[in-house]
């Protein structure tokens, strides 16, 4: 288990679209500010946004979005956290990790807008809006996807000793 990989940026932006990290309570707590402000969102983003719209009985376009992006995003934490991706070398898991917060963001746009135009109830208004906050989590997560690649660069035991 990668247990530094949370406080990374990148383990922090997965973690957001999912849970939403706020300040760290009980004994072990560090001072200092936490990663997050605390506004008043959902503590689980993308899990709220599906509750919104299944609680709702919004179109089931919306639920099925929120709920895949949910699932999804939890798997690939899960893949970074327990180093899946260094042992499993056949695909290149950042690039298919860029593919997925795309693919996401167009169809977060795309649910979110619809959802907050139509807003047929508070719940369909409410997902909408938690829509377009996980729309910025996907393209945050693919700029800093797409710093990290660099197909010119050796990777792992092939690169050269300095």
């Amino acid at each position: 288990v990668d247990r530094a990989f949370p406080r990374t940026p990148r383990g922090a932006l997965k973690i957001s679209r999912t849970v939403r990290p706020g300040p760290a309570r009980g004994p072990r707590a560090r001072p200092g500010p936490a990663l997050t402000p605390s506004p008043p969102v959902p503590q689980l983003v993308a899990l709220a946004a599906f509750i919104c719209f299944a609680a709702s009985g919004a179109h089931g376009a919306y639920t099925a979005l929120a709920g895949m992006e949910t699932v999804i995003t939890a798997l690939f934490l899960l893949l970074y956290l327990l180093r899946l991706d260094a042992r499993l070398r056949f695909l290149l898991w950042p690039l298919a990790d860029i593919f997925n917060s795309v693919i996401a963001a167009l169809f977060l746009l795309v649910v979110a807008l619809f959802a907050i135009i139509i807003k047929t109830n508070k719940g369909t208004l409410v997902g909408g809006v938690l829509g377009l906050i996980l729309l910025v989590l996907c393209i945050v997560d693919a700029v800093l996807l797409c710093k990290k690649i660099s197909f010119d660069r050796a990777r792992g035991r092939s690169a050269p000793a300095k």
